[in-house]
C-alpha cells in the first residue's frame, strides 16, 4: 500500500491513463476480423484447388459465347466441402458470387489482390481467403474462397471495434473501480476528520486515535488535530480551574464582608449604608454562582443525557412559576401546556434553561406572562411572553452574551447578573436546538426555544 497520498494519486492517474491508452491502441489489434496471412495448411489447400481448376480449364476448351459457363463448372466441381469459390477477371467481373456476399467480396478484393501473398479475413460467421492466380491460356483470373468462420466473434465485440467511442466508454467503465477506490480512500479519512471536528464543535473534546492512520498527509493532519484537541482541553481546564480558584478566593473576603456587616448591624443597628453593602454583597454572591454555572455548562465535555417526556420534564417548573406569579400578583396564562413529546437530553440542564426564561419573564413583566408549547414533525417549540418593557431589535441577539445589559428598563436595577440567558443559550445549543428573542403579542419580549424531537432510531 502506498503511504503517501500524493504518490497514490500520481500512480493511479498514470496507471489509469496507461490502461486507457493500452486498450485504445492494442485492443483493436485483437480484432479477429483483421486481415491475416494464411496458415501453411490453408495455403496448400488453396494451391491444390488452383491446380485442379487450371487443369479443368485446359480440358474444357473455351467457348466465346458461353465462356463464363466453363468457369462456373470448374469452380463448382473443385470447391472444397462447405466452401464455395469465385473468380475475378482482369476486368473486375466476379464469377460465382452470391448476391448477399457482394459487399464483403468487394471489401476483401480491395484489400487483398496479391496472389503471391494470399490472406484471409473474417466477416461475421464467414471467412474469405485468397487470391490464388488461375492461368487460362492468355487469360488470368484471381481465385477466392468463401467458407464458414472457424470461430465467429461476438456481435457485441464487433460493435466495440466498429465504434471507437463505445470502446472508450467501456475502457472508462473498466477504470471506474480503480477511480472509485481512489475517491473512497480520499473521502474516508476526510469524513473521519469531519466527524471529529463536529464533535469538537459540539463541545466534546476527546482525541480520535483513528485519525492517525491512512495516507501520510491525513495521518499528519490527524496527529495535528489531536494535538489541537489536547491543547484546547488543557486550555479550557485551565480556564475552568482559574474561574474556580477566583471564585473561591472571592468567596473568602465576601464571607468576611457578610460577617462584618452582620456584626456591624448588631452593634450599630440598621442603616441605609449597611443595607446597600448587604445588597451588593448578595448580588456579588449570586454573580459568582451564575458565573460558575455558565463555566460548567460551556466547558462540560458531554452532558449525561437520557430519553425524556416534555410534560414530565417541565410540569413542576411551570407549577412553581405559577405559584411565584400568584405571590407577585401577576397573571400567568398557559394556553397550551406541554404534551408527552419525546426529547433526549440532560433533564437538569433543560429544566434549568426553561426555569431561567420563565423567571426572566416574571422579573421583567408588569402584570402578565404567557407560556405556550407546540409541536410539529421536526421538533418542539416553547414561547414565553411578557408584557414588560421589551428589548430593542438591535439588542436581541446580544442579550444571550454573558454580562450584556440593555440601556432600557431591563438593566442592573432589576437584580439580574446578565448571565441567565447566556446559560440558556449554551444549554439549548448543546441539545441541538436554538433560542431567539422577538416582539411579544403582550407588548414585551418573547423568548422562543426550539428543540428537536427524539426518535428511538437515532
Amino acid at each position: 500500500m502506498i503511504a503517501s497520498l500524493t504518490t497514490r494519486i500520481f500512480a493511479i492517474f498514470w496507471l489509469t491513463l496507461a490502461l486507457v491508452l493500452m486498450l485504445v491502441l492494442m485492443v483493436p489489434k485483437l480484432d479477429s476480423r483483421q486481415m491475416t496471412s494464411l496458415l501453411p495448411s490453408e495455403y496448400r489447400q488453396g494451391a491444390m484447388v488452383e491446380q485442379h481448376i487450371e487443369a479443368e480449364l485446359r480440358q474444357d476448351p473455351p467457348n466465346d459465347l458461353m465462356w463464363w459457363r466453363r468457369l462456373y463448372r470448374a469452380i463448382d466441381k473443385w470447391a472444397p466441402p462447405g466452401q464455395h469459390l469465385l473468380l475475378v477477371t482482369s476486368e473486375g467481373r466476379v464469377i460465382g458470387a452470391r448476391h448477399n456476399e457482394m459487399q464483403i467480396i468487394r471489401n476483401f478484393i480491395g484489400q487483398s489482390d496479391n496472389a503471391d501473398h494470399p490472406q484471409k479475413k473474417k466477416y461475421g460467421r464467414q471467412e474469405m481467403a485468397g487470391p490464388f492466380s488461375i492461368q487460362d491460356g492468355e487469360d488470368n483470373y484471381q481465385l477466392y474462397m468463401i467458407r464458414p468462420a472457424s470461430s465467429s466473434q461476438l456481435d457485441f465485440v464487433n460493435l466495440l471495434f466498429d465504434r471507437p467511442w463505445l470502446l472508450l466508454l467501456v475502457t472508462m467503465l473498466i477504470s471506474t473501480p480503480l477511480l472509485l477506490w481512489l475517491a473512497w480512500s480520499l473521502a474516508k479519512p476526510a469524513r473521519k476528520l469531519k466527524y471529529a471536528a463536529d464533535e469538537v464543535a459540539s463541545g466534546n473534546l476527546r482525541q480520535h486515535p483513528e485519525l492517525e492512520s491512512g495516507p501520510q498527509e491525513f495521518l499528519a493532519a490527524g496527529a495535528s488535530f489531536n494535538q489541537m484537541v489536547s491543547a484546547l482541553e488543557r486550555l479550557i481546564k485551565g480556564q475552568h480551574r482559574l474561574l474556580s480558584d477566583i471564585s473561591h478566593e472571592l468567596r473568602t473576603p465576601l464571607t468576611r464582608l457578610q460577617l462584618s456587616t452582620a456584626l456591624l448591624r448588631r452593634r450599630a443597628g440598621e442603616s441605609k449604608e449597611l443595607e446597600r453593602i448587604e445588597t451588593e454583597a448578595q448580588r456579588l454572591d449570586i454573580m459568582i454562582n451564575d458565573l460558575l454555572d455558565l463555566s460548567r455548562t460551556q466547558h462540560k465535555n458531554a452532558l449525561v443525557s437520557e430519553a425524556l417526556r416534555a410534560n414530565q420534564l417541565w410540569t413542576d417548573v411551570i407549577e412553581d412559576a405559577r405559584f411565584e406569579a400568584e405571590q407577585m400578583g401577576k397573571k400567568m396564562d398557559i394556553p397550551y401546556p406541554p404534551g408527552a413529546w419525546p426529547l433526549y437530553g440532560n433533564p437538569h440542564a433543560l429544566e434549568s434553561a426553561v426555569e431561567n426564561i420563565i423567571r426572566n419573564a416574571l422579573r421583567y413583566s408588569h402584570s402578565a406572562i404567557s407560556i405556550s408549547f407546540s409541536v410539529d414533525r421536526s421538533g418542539m417549540t416553547l414561547h414565553v411572553d411578557d408584557d414588560g418593557p421589551g428589548v430593542d431589535p438591535q439588542d436581541r441577539e446580544q442579550i444571550f452574551r454573558p454580562f450584556y445589559r440593555t440601556d432600557e428598563a431591563r438593566d442592573r436595577a432589576s437584580g439580574g447578573t446578565g448571565l441567565g440567558l447566556a446559560i440558556v443559550d449554551t444549554v439549548i445549543q448543546q441539545h441541538h436546538g436554538h433560542v431567539k428573542a422577538e416582539d411579544s403579542p403582550l407588548g414585551g419580549l418573547r423568548l422562543t426555544i426550539w428543540l428537536p424531537l427524539y426518535s428511538a432510531k437515532q
